[in-house]
């Protein structure tokens, strides 16, 4: 028998409870002739009682869990269920120095569970090889459990690497159990945190809900306002009603109110169209006058060609004069232009004996009072350049509809206007003297 921690002397479990096992025994192993063990000859894996006792210690603890081994064993043997695991651990590693039910359900256990491993481990073919494939498996820190098992139960394995392998898997354990101390005191400062966290958590939840009781109340302000309105829109829709109520009874109470409006209506056009048929009339009267003057000036010039007795009528007559320009006191109407040139339009009107009038075009003034200007003027200049299009269409649409003379400017130059001015007189005079001759 193995020396201690390595076996169990007699296989009896401590009473740790009322509960007294009477059978709970486990045959006694047998004494090993040799304080050597020696490998196996040949090709033959080892089982898990053919290896070292003392490595039955590191394949237990490392290759089982705790819960694991104890439903393990519980297939075996009978223990009481308070069974500390220490007792388990010992009893198991016992269990293993010789072929018993338990060491044989161990065996088939590491069997089923490693066997891809032990098959990469078979490829091994001598001591080196295998010491390679532990060396690797322990520089990894992969599947050490399955290393372990594969290295001792393989046929190659000599005393000096079960050594070595012991000594790294004992090594191990110490590290496994510093590196837990170490888990444990980050264990600490991370539950530590936790708490801080908790209590910045509890703290926003705090926060959160005193906003919610702030949007809330909010709500609950706002719901009374929308009620308030709701309340005064009944009532105003409640004085429509009575407004509509009274304007049917009016209704009823004058049934020819809709021919009176009707006539209302007709009237008020009657007297648009006697204002329009007033200043048509004034225009035409205007119009008159003019040609009147213009009468009167062939007269004058007539008389004054016969008596110089000189061959240069025709050549008086085709050369328009701009100083004998006259307007005669018509009113000019300028739609549009540039703001700064309008105090140079207003004077080049007024030489020539015009009435000056001006509407920007729907800039800044309002479209509805260019119809009484246009109404007023003898001639329109419209500087289409420097107009909306509602007003443009609106000053040629009337234009049109009252025969009234209308000049068209692209470019809103004084001496443009000046040349146009004159021009459309000359044309006048021309257009005016041979009736005039033959009156």
């Amino acid at each position: 028998m193995s020396e201690p921690p390595f076996h169990v002397a007699g296989g009896f479990f401590a009473p740790t409870s009322a509960f007294q096992p009477d059978a709970l025994l486990l045959p006694a192993p047998a004494m090993p002739e040799d304080t050597v063990n020696k490998p196996p000859q040949g090709s033959r894996r080892r089982k898990l009682w053919d290896i070292p006792h003392k490595f039955h210690c590191p394949v237990v603890g490392v290759c089982f869990g705790v819960e694991e081994l104890r439903g393990l064993m519980a297939k075996t043997m009978l223990f009481p269920r308070d069974t500390t695991d220490f007792v388990l651990h010992t009893t198991a590693v016992g269990a293993c120095e010789t072929r018993t039910p338990l060491a044989e359900l161990l065996h088939k256990q590491l069997e089923k569970r490693f066997l891809l491993n032990v098959r990469t481990f078979a490829k091994a073919k001598d001591v080196e090889a295998l010491r390679t494939l532990w060396q690797d498996a322990v520089r990894s820190g992969l599947d050490l459990p399955a290393a372990l098992w594969a290295s001792w139960t393989h046929p190659a394995c000599d005393i000096l690497l079960e050594q070595d392998i012991y000594a790294d898997i004992h090594m191990i354990q110490h590290q496994l159990g510093t590196g837990t101390r170490a888990d444990l005191s980050v264990l600490r400062a991370l539950k530590e945190e936790n708490n801080q966290l908790r209590r910045q958590l509890d703290e926003a939840r705090r926060e959160i809900e005193a906003q919610r009781t702030e949007k809330s109340r909010e709500t609950r302000k706002l719901g009374e306002r929308v009620g308030e309105l709701h309340i005064e829109m009944a009532r105003k829709d409640a004085y429509t009603a009575t407004l509509a109520g009274q304007l049917d009874l009016l209704r009823r109470s004058l049934p020819d109110l809709k021919d009176r409006q009707t006539l209302a209506r007709r009237a008020t056009d009657a007297e648009a169209r006697a204002a329009a048929l007033t200043a048509q009339a004034g225009e035409l009267g205007r119009e008159i006058d003019c040609l009147r003057a213009l009468a009167e000036q062939v007269e004058r010039t007539n008389k004054q060609l016969l008596a110089d007795n000189t061959g240069s009528t025709g050549e008086a007559a085709a050369a328009p004069d701009t100083a004998s320009t006259n307007l005669s006191g018509k009113c000019v109407l300028c739609v549009g232009g540039r703001s700064g040139s309008i105090d140079s339009y207003r004077q080049i009107i007024e030489q020539r004996g015009g009435r000056f009038l001006h509407h920007d075009g729907g800039l800044e003034e309002s479209l509805h009072r260019i119809d009484g200007a246009l109404a007023a003027a003898d001639l329109v200049i419209c500087q289409a350049g420097c107009i909306s299009h509602n007003a443009y269409w609106r000053v040629k649409e009337q234009c049109k509809r009252t025969g009234k003379p209308c000049l068209y400017m692209k470019r809103g130059s004084t001496s443009g206007l000046s040349r146009l001015i004159d021009q459309t007189h000359s044309e006048t005079q021309q257009a005016a003297k041979p009736l005039l001759l033959n009156e």
